[in-house]
């Protein structure tokens, strides 16, 4: 039996009547959502194609941090630290909705540990023995990096504190740390709903920018990009002046799909582990504990949205393969919380959500994964009878307006055609005239909200920031019931589907809101989201069941969420 079609899919039609564009771009994550925005707002016909739902990828799978990478300066990638905190400073003026400022508290358990090896490490390009860092070279880093960072001191100079001071501020710490280094960058609460909202501009930019989720592109020929629709089966063609492959982790296989092979991406997985544990949230004080491990990874303690994120790991992985997060890398990070926080006792009761990613890093041969770089760059490729293709290498969430820019350019170059406008500084979606202080925000929500009660405000406003007061236009606009006391309504659904391009139940419990990040997503909410959901998809009882029953498998199978075992009687 078919899936009975959603209002979302007549963008599948709309583009099946398209025929020919002047960029087709393959991929739905943040980079190629920022390059469609990009080329939109220059006017250019532009086509997106996600396979899956927007940002479902490894732009889901990501650490929320919106970073500079202070421990790129090691590997001497002073490019990329240069722009990341350059873009993470413009962020938390363009998004302020979703990107906010994060003081970072690095544990330290030694002196001089790693300073005879940073420096081979360097001149070798990030080859070396990984060792944990001491505090003459962690001082050293974050010196350098209040050059790179402080956009002109309005961000706040680095701090170090001793023993005596540490265990003051923090006193859950292993006795056996000698100082604490604090600094600050920022976090996206939200990624997915961010990159909703970076489409959302581009879609509203040019009347000729297509995107469209669950359609896959298949293959490629003289006549242009051949597109699957993932929810028919139907297959169809978009010509195209060029071509940028913005998959990822993918790139290759899409590539491969298109009949021209390549080996340009060597992505390693990253794992991360949901906690709902009051105690480590409070020994947190609500920074982000953050260091390298002694085996290099990367290793973060993270409070956020009431919960503790815990990661992450940095492993070979294939593409091929979908990630997971397996019971040894739960291991692994409840010793890493023990290595900071030893009297704090944790259990696997206590994780409510996990997931895997795959990092867009390239090829990287016998490099330790660790060491890879985090740059990107565009590599393309021209043959007879077919469109350039343009793909992309790399990129990290934090410069994906920069990336997206580039990304652009190079189209730009390949069609002929200038850059009209830039994207600096431009602000996303809700982000725009977003109240600056507790008083602006209370008079904001009074203002464009005035009709909702105290709780609906909230939520809509961290769900959408000041786009709320579009997204309550329209609840008012018909018949709405509250949904799971109010967390959500009918009309808000209906809005997703109709707005936000939900496709399926899966899409509202996992990307459009944080019910299962949370920890909310039980059987019993599960039922109550799909049966509102229903009539507005134009789902019968059997493909209700089904999205209920795929929803449940994916939370299980891939995110440590046991939606059955839970609810059973």
């Amino acid at each position: 039996m078919k899936h009975v079609p959603t209002p979302e899919r007549s963008a599948v039609t709309a583009l099946r009547a398209v025929g020919r564009t002047s960029v087709v771009i393959v991929g739905g994550g943040i980079n190629g959502i920022a390059t469609f925005r990009d080329l939109a707002m220059q006017g250019v016909d532009v086509v997106l194609v996600e396979r899956s739902d927007f940002a479902s990828g490894a732009t889901a799978a990501s650490s929320h941090m919106i970073h500079g990478g202070v421990r790129y300066l090691e590997n001497g990638e002073f490019r990329l630290v240069r722009e990341s905190v350059q873009e993470r400073n413009s962020l938390l003026k363009i998004a302020p909705h979703f990107v906010r400022p994060l003081q970072t508290t690095i544990p330290i358990f030694s002196t001089f540990s790693g300073i005879l090896s940073a420096p081979l490490r360097f001149l070798r390009h990030g080859s070396g023995r990984p060792q944990e860092r001491g505090a003459v070279l962690i001082k050293i880093g974050l010196m350098i990096y209040d050059l790179f960072s402080r956009d002109g001191g309005s961000v706040p100079r680095h701090k170090f504190l001793g023993r005596e001071a540490s265990r003051a501020a923090f006193p859950e710490l292993d006795p056996r740390v000698k100082y604490t280094a604090s600094y600050y960058d920022a976090s996206v609460h939200d990624p997915e709903r961010l990159a909703l909202d970076v489409l959302q501009d581009g879609l509203a930019a040019h009347p000729r920018a297509h995107a469209v989720n669950y359609v896959e592109a298949v293959g490629m020929g003289a006549n242009g990009v051949r597109l699957r629709d993932q929810e028919t089966g139907e297959e169809f063609t978009i010509a195209a002046d060029v071509v940028v492959n913005a998959s990822g982790p993918w790139t290759d296989l899409t590539n491969g799909a298109f009949g021209r092979p390549t080996e340009l991406m060597g992505g390693t997985k990253g794992s991360h582990i949901v906690l709902d544990h009051p105690e480590l949230l409070a020994a947190t004080r609500g920074r982000e504990i953050f260091f390298e491990h002694s085996d290099g990874r990367v290793v973060l303690i993270y409070p956020l949205k009431g919960r503790v994120l815990v990661g992450t790991t940095d492993i070979e992985a294939d593409a091929r393969e979908r990630a997971v997060c397996t019971e040894e890398e739960v291991d692994y990070f409840f010793e890493l919380i023990g290595h900071v926080f030893p009297k704090i006792r944790v259990d696997r009761s206590d994780i409510v959500f996990r997931y895997s990613g795959i990092r867009p890093l390239p090829h990287h041969g016998d490099l330790a994964p660790g060491f890879v770089s985090r740059d990107y760059h565009v590599a393309l490729d021209q043959a007879e009878n077919r469109p350039p293709v343009l793909s992309l290498v790399g990129g990290k969430w934090t410069t994906f307006r920069a990336l997206g820019a580039e990304l652009a350019d190079r189209a730009l170059d390949v069609t002929d055609r200038p850059r009209t406008v830039s994207t600096a500084g431009v602000p996303i979606g809700g982000g725009a005239h977003y109240p600056s202080s507790p008083e602006a925000r209370r008079t904001w929500l009074g203002k464009h909200l005035p009709r909702l009660d105290s709780v609906r405000r909230e939520v809509l406003f961290e769900r959408y920031g000041t786009r709320a007061s579009a997204v309550a236009a329209f609840m008012e606009a018909g018949t709405d019931r509250p949904l799971l006391g109010g967390v959500l309504s009918t009309r808000e659904l209906e809005y997703l589907v109709r707005r936000e391009h939900v496709v399926h139940l899966t899409d509202v419990v996992l990307r459009r809101t944080s019910l299962a990040f949370t920890g909310g997503a039980s059987a019993k909410v599960l039922d109550e989201i799909g049966r509102a959901l229903a009539p507005i998809a134009g789902w019968d009882e059997f493909v209700l069941d089904r999205e209920i029953e795929r929803c449940a498998d994916e939370l299980e199978r891939f995110h440590g969420v046991a939606v059955h075992a839970a609810n059973a009687p």
